[in-house]
């Protein structure tokens, strides 16, 4: 048991890490993490509507209509109107947008190179096979149980 405990623990200490070290980088250019988040899921699937976005993110709507709305303002992204729903607007990197899609993709690699030092190709195909497989296990519990709601007390400390 402990071992599992400590696979978790080096996992929740190494995604702090990833984050505040993304953080970083993210703000070196003038933007948060959520945004480059926001750009690199539309790279791989442009014509997100905002609430699949949303989705995607696990954030509220509106937190993703706000990213959007500054992203749009510095020319990286663009609504597009669906064509079939015209109440829905569908979301596009700018041509402008891929400078800085370049750039997020060498601070991508550096991350990988900084958090892999050393590792054997054997040794990545098998840690990625786990925490897959750790992942979807998860997820599945997830879809499975219900959230349930906060206590009380547990507001009033956040």
């Amino acid at each position: 048991m402990d071992l599992k405990r400590d696979i978790l623990g080096a996992i929740v200490t190494l995604a702090r890490l990833i984050r505040t070290e993304a953080d970083k980088r993210a703000r070196a250019h003038g933007m948060t993490r959520a945004q480059w988040t926001i750009l690199l899921n539309l790279e791989r699937q442009p014509g997100l509507l905002q609430k699949e976005l949303a989705e995607v993110l696990e954030v509220e709507p509106i937190t993703v209509a706000r990213l959007v709305d500054r992203l749009e303002a510095r020319g990286m992204v663009e609504r597009r109107a669906d064509p079939t729903d015209r109440r829905c607007w569908r979301l596009h990197l700018t041509d402008q947008s891929r400078p800085l899609m370049a750039e997020i993709g060498v601070q991508l690699e550096e991350l990988a190179a900084m958090a892999t030092p050393g590792l054997p190709r054997e040794t990545l195909e098998l840690v990625a096979t786990a925490l897959a497989t750790m992942r979807d296990a998860v997820a599945a519990e997830a879809r499975r149980t219900p959230t349930l709601p906060a206590p009380a007390d547990a507001e009033e400390a956040a």
